[in-house]
This record gives C-alpha cells, structure tokens and sequence, in this order.
C-alpha cells in the first residue's frame, strides 16, 4: 500500500481510506470527487471526510472572482461522498458494481463560507438503513467552526456490466 498510516478494508471497516481507495469506491472523479481521504471511520456508523480546497478548483472560477466561496451544494455532496465511500466499503462494494444515488437531502443549513486554503472535515454519522436506502447526518466543520449540516438519503443499485446504471435495486446490507 502507498499510504503506510492506512488501514486495509477488512469485514466493512475501512480505518483511513487514502484517495486511491475512496477511488475504488466512488465513481466520481475531478472536478467531482470532492473528498480527498477519510478518517475515523467506525465501520458503517460514522466517519470523516477531508477535503482539502484549493483556489485551483473549477468552480470558483465563476463563484466567485473577487470573493471566492465554495458553493455549498458541493459541501453537501462531499458529504454525501463521504458516506457514499463508508457505505460502500461496508457492502465490500466497488464503483464498478455499484452505484449511488442521491434521494433527498434535509435540513440544508449553511453557517460560514468555506473558501480557498481551508481544510473542510465532513463528519458523517448514519441515521438508519433499510434495503439499499441510507440515511446520514452530516456537518461539514473548518477547525471547531460547523460551516454546513444536512441531512441525506441514498440509494445503492447495481450496475450494469458495461459499466452503467442499472435500475435493479441491490439488496445492501441493512436493518430492515
């Protein structure tokens, strides 16, 4: 393994995932792959993103100029990554095999900007699973400051062999 401090993926717990492991586990890639590792992770129940911004992403290039802020639609889909990778994992799933979807988000809330040179942490802890649907809390924080909190759900469905979305739902694991 690259990263020595990283914990292999055994029965669902993660331990650190560096990025070519949250690679593995989500399709996204740039610009969209918005979590840069993930920390302290405790198997499907918690976990914490990182997100390092940096004034060379694409999107404050127009949000904005003069001021460049983090549009916080993307700190809830790192969020969202964040737990998507944890779930993932969980399942011994990979993005080859699955996928997964965004079903709602809640209680968007937006405290502070996030702007270039902050570490953004994304902490994420799971509110219940039934079937392939998950629902997680998250609060995205710069330091001890809570900058962004939501709540989400998801669906995990099982790609097709091409590579491409499949509509037949995966039977994840859950509490049903």
């Amino acid at each position: 393994m690259a990263d020595t401090n990283e914990t292999p993926p055994t029965g669902g717990t993660m331990g650190i995932a560096d990025i070519m492991r949250v690679m593995e586990l989500l399709p996204h890639r740039y610009p969209m792959l918005l979590i840069d590792r993930i920390i302290d992770i405790d198997g499907d129940k918690s976990a914490v993103g990182i997100k390092n911004v940096t004034i060379n992403e694409p999107h404050f290039q127009g949000h904005f100029p003069e001021l460049p802020v983090m549009p916080g639609v993307l700190i809830i889909e790192a969020m969202a990554q964040t737990a998507g990778a944890v779930v993932m994992s969980n399942m011994d799933a990979r993005a080859d095999t699955k996928t997964v979807y965004f079903m709602t988000i809640d209680g968007a809330r937006f405290r502070k900007p996030v702007v270039p040179g902050d570490v953004l942490e994304l902490h994420v802890e799971m509110i219940r699973s039934r079937g392939p649907v998950w629902k997680y809390s998250g609060k995205a924080k710069v330091g001890d400051t809570l900058v962004a909190e939501a709540e989400f759900s998801a669906m995990i469905a099982d790609r097709d062999a091409g590579g491409g979305a499949n509509p037949k739902i995966s039977k994840a694991k859950g509490d049903a």
